[in-house]
């Protein structure tokens, strides 16, 4: 079984290489351009293909030619997102130290998730059908979890009290007055030293 780092040690380095995507069509490219701006703007609910073709000047028919159906829209879409964030991150772990990384890492999630909340929910919300995203899309956005808490199951963890800090925040779900950046910096704390003993430096 993988052991967490010694105290002090930087992150781990780069494990796999970035993903490479299937190539597009420019039409399939203006779709999700297009499908990602309603997302963004108007929430899930309004990411229809029929809305997608309204603003296309098509009718939603024609969308398929293109692409199966809304679940493969959705798929790209959430690979894009696990593309951007996986470059985020991976470029925060490259520059962070050890003291630094874990903080850096949660500061940069946080703020992908402020900026694009309706897409950080498509992606992070309900089961995640994997047979259509591309290979190693998922794990290259995971994997600076893993490189900067340098064991699996810590990364694991790491994630999900970030993702539950997270979620939380954008659903309002704090008590009033709550100072969310103390919240992070708690969290930043528990999880910033690699040593399973929870000794502290001396």
């Amino acid at each position: 079984m993988a052991q967490a780092r010694p105290v002090g040690e930087p992150p781990l380095p780069r494990i796999a290489p970035r993903p490479v995507l299937g190539l597009v069509s420019p039409r399939v490219t203006e779709i999700i351009t297009v499908a990602r701006g309603v997302l963004e703007t108007e929430g899930a609910g309004a990411l229809t293909m029929r809305r997608i073709g309204d603003l296309l000047g098509i009718r939603a028919p024609s969308l398929y030619k293109h692409l199966a159906g809304k679940p493969q829209l959705e798929a790209k879409l959430i690979e894009t997102m696990l593309m951007e964030i996986g470059d985020l991150l991976h470029d925060v772990v490259d520059r962070g130290g050890a003291a630094e990384v874990v903080p850096a890492l949660l500061a940069a999630y946080r703020g992908y998730a402020q900026a694009h909340p309706n897409l950080y929910r498509l992606v992070t919300a309900g089961s995640l059908n994997r047979r259509l995203l591309s290979a190693d899309v998922e794990d290259w956005a995971g994997e600076p979890f893993y490189r900067a808490a340098g064991e699996p199951y810590r990364a694991q963890a790491l994630w999900a009290a970030a993702h539950g800090t997270m979620i939380l925040e954008l659903d309002g779900r704090y008590l009033p007055g709550s100072d969310l950046d103390r919240t992070w910096q708690a969290l930043a704390s528990a999880f910033r030293r690699t040593d399973p003993a929870g000794d502290q430096p001396g």
